[in-house]
């Protein structure tokens, strides 16, 4: 698979100056952390949920989450189990590459049991999403899925993707601690976690607190202040630090399609950008792209997804410009690497080598699975031509 890959080639070869990269569950994780993009949650009890994953995978989407947890209620659990299984086994009949699938469980116990249910299924999956992580909580599942993994034919490959939403982490008295053994615990079983993930909805509930849809998780201090803190110890850009994820954007409207046809009306915009960003912002979207544009400002890379139409926004959003590779590739030539300062290629700023080193490496590992725009192709385009017709 590879982003963009629902989009007609000679459209991919108009949009960007390198096309992004093709990726599949057994690629390194390295490569597949920056690669989940926009992880789409969808609850486990969907009746047609193989359907459901093979139409998103059609519409771009790369990742996602079928959810065991704070989705469904607590007595459907049982049902919602028997439900993946028979759809993990719809799509292994149907032969057809499913996106990035992860389950997130409730307990530890739910790990191997669905492992051994899943049968040829677990073929298909990628890992588990581990709920409200803290040490204590976290280690019985991290050893629940390394022991499961061990027991599956040639020893299937599976990622952890914990869940940083614990009050023990939102309150400042616990914070300092609670960071300290989550950092303990995932660098122990640092070849299972491939990314972190930030469940900002919880953080908000412990204070009675809901971000209304003009405002970003920024703007909501006492959430800001865990992301800049889950960053500062476990997103080090010093080899220690892991892939984290952006927080859940909540609102969306059921008639978003409003604006596709404006979207759609020329796949190369002729000069009317200003009219779609206006259409865009009219459709409740313009939170959700500052949201993105802070994620990555602070740090993280990918965003979890409620709802189909943010997939989108987030991947052409994540696309490097042409200006971000060009800095990019200057900061990296083997002849800087004895430092110094140079005017960018763009004349616009300066490229100091080695205080940038990190972020020219960030970015062109994003350029490697999304791609690099043409220089006068920016995110409007982008999302333009990802929009089913």
């Amino acid at each position: 698979m590879r982003h963009f890959g629902h989009i007609a080639p000679e459209v991919r070869q108009r949009l960007f100056h390198r096309e992004p990269g093709a990726f599949s569950a057994d690629s390194a994780p390295h490569l597949l952390a920056p690669a989940l993009g926009g992880t789409l949650y969808s609850p486990a009890t969907r009746p047609r949920l193989a359907d459901d994953i093979l139409k998103q995978a059609g519409r771009g989407v790369t990742s996602m989450v079928l959810c065991l947890e704070d989705s469904i209620d607590d007595a459907d659990v049982a049902a919602a189990e028997e439900n993946l299984v028979r759809q993990f086994a719809d799509l292994v009949e149907r032969g057809v590459e499913p996106p990035l699938l992860f389950i997130r469980v409730r307990v530890a116990e739910q790990i191997p049991d669905l492992v051994n249910r899943l049968g040829p299924g677990i073929g298909l999956l990628s890992g588990f999403v581990l709920p409200k992580f803290t040490e204590e909580r976290g280690v019985p599942f991290l050893e629940a899925l390394t022991e499961a993994a061990g027991g599956t034919p040639e020893g299937r490959r599976l990622f952890a993707m914990p869940v940083l939403e614990s009050p023990e982490l939102l309150h400042l008295e616990s914070r300092a601690e609670t960071l300290a053994g989550i950092a303990r615990t995932v660098d122990k079983y640092r070849d299972r976690v491939l990314a972190l993930r930030l469940g900002v909805t919880d953080f908000c509930s412990a204070y009675g607190l809901r971000r209304p849809p003009d405002m970003t998780a920024y703007d909501v201090q006492i959430v800001a202040s865990v992301i800049a803190d889950v960053v500062n110890v476990l997103g080090r850009a010093d080899g220690t630090g892991f892939t984290v994820t952006g927080p859940v954007w909540e609102y969306f409207r059921v008639q978003e399609r409003m604006f596709k046809p404006q979207l759609r009306r020329s796949p190369f915009l002729e000069g009317r950008a200003d009219e779609l960003r206006q259409a865009l912002i009219e459709h409740d979207m313009d939170g959700l792209l500052r949201e993105i544009e802070l994620d990555r400002a602070n740090g993280l890379l990918g965003k979890t997804c409620i709802h189909p139409s943010h997939v989108l926004p987030v991947h052409a959003l994540s696309v490097v410009s042409h200006e971000e590779f060009s800095d990019a590739e200057d900061i990296l030539r083997p002849e800087r690497g004895g430092g110094g300062v140079l005017r960018s290629s763009y004349t616009n700023k300066m490229n100091e080598v080695k205080p940038h080193r990190a972020w020219a490496e960030r970015t062109l590992r994003r350029a490697e699975v999304f791609g690099v725009a043409r220089e006068d192709v920016g995110f409007v385009e982008l999302l333009a031509a990802g929009i089913p017709a």
